[in-house]
């Protein structure tokens, strides 16, 4: 019996999400250094996938279903494990796909590419695209991605966690249609973010995300956004982002800040007076971040009971 191990980060909610003039849905990722880990052991002779933890069913569909498209009968055990947690807005479901589909390749000796990754996560649920070592502009919706886009230097996110839990594939099925005034606006952001992204321009990604957040309170109201948009001024950080079908907001922080630590202190301090739980992150950057493969780095929690 053969064992493969692999791995994908999840995404701070979207540095933008929205739908464009014709009607796409899409989102603009923010890879963080905090990941899913599966590890899958190959059995020829088995009927099918077992899974653990067990409510990881979408786990052993995927599994299954790489099997078969790397041209191999059986079944196996797979394991999952992940530091992101559920129903926050922070990819883990799309991560313990990815790294599921991942392990079976290497536990039968063969690779997937980002794209044969969508194919078989494609009709589970709408996902994110932490299949792509990159930020991408990815359609959630078909599961496809739209633009890759590249990487930026890396951020510090302080995020606070109002509670509770959003099922993505009901939040999606619930949301409005947006606006033709809307579209419109999103479609500027989005042309926006991409030079943003390409010139490594922080700032002008933390106005955007900020944005995004704001426009995303119409449909999906936060109770603490007014607060942490206040505190990020207050501070001098770089702006707000949000899981759009989430629960967390968090404040940006260039890494490379001389004051990043002192900044982040603050925002802890400034979350912390309110209800909920905090928590600190580190973004994927395009520095010494191998993306497929690093652990978790520079991840704490702070819990306000």
């Amino acid at each position: 019996m053969a064992q493969g191990t692999g791995r994908s980060f999840g995404t701070f909610g979207e540095l933008l999400q929205g739908t464009v003039h014709s009607g796409q849905h899409f989102m603009v990722t923010c890879p963080v250094a905090a990941w899913s880990t599966a590890t899958f052991r190959y059995e020829p002779d088995a009927a099918g996938v077992e899974v653990r933890p067990v409510h990881k069913w979408k786990a052993a569909r995927v599994a299954m279903s790489a099997l078969r498209l790397a041209g191999v009968r059986g079944g196996g055990h797979l394991t999952v494990h992940s530091e992101l947690p559920e129903g926050k807005g922070l990819a883990s479901s799309s991560a313990d796909l990815v790294a599921t589909a991942r392990a079976v390749a290497a536990a039968v000796g063969t690779r997937f590419r980002a794209e044969d990754i969508e194919s078989l996560m494609r009709g589970i649920e709408p996902s994110d695209g932490v299949m792509y070592d990159e930020i991408v502009d990815f359609d959630h919706r078909n599961v496809r991605v739209r633009e890759r886009l590249g990487a930026l230097p890396s951020m510090i996110i302080v995020a606070h966690d109002e509670g509770g839990q959003v099922d993505t594939v009901r939040y999606n099925g619930a949301a409005r249609a947006h606006t033709d005034e809307e579209r419109r606006e999103y479609g500027r952001l989005l042309t926006t973010l991409g030079a943003a992204v390409r010139d490594g321009d922080l700032a002008e990604v933390g106005r955007v995300a900020t944005r995004s957040a704001e426009l995303n309170a119409r449909l999906n109201p936060r109770r603490f956004l007014d607060e942490l948009r206040r505190l990020s001024g207050d501070i001098g950080a770089l702006g707000v982002v949000c899981a759009h079908s989430g629960t967390v907001l968090g404040i940006l922080i260039d890494h490379a800040d001389p004051d990043a630590a002192a900044k982040t202190e603050a925002a802890l301090a400034g979350c912390a007076a309110l209800p909920g739980t905090t928590a600190v992150y580190r973004s994927l950057g395009h520095e010494d971040d191998d993306w497929s493969r690093l652990g978790a780095l520079h991840l704490t929690h702070h819990q306000r009971m």
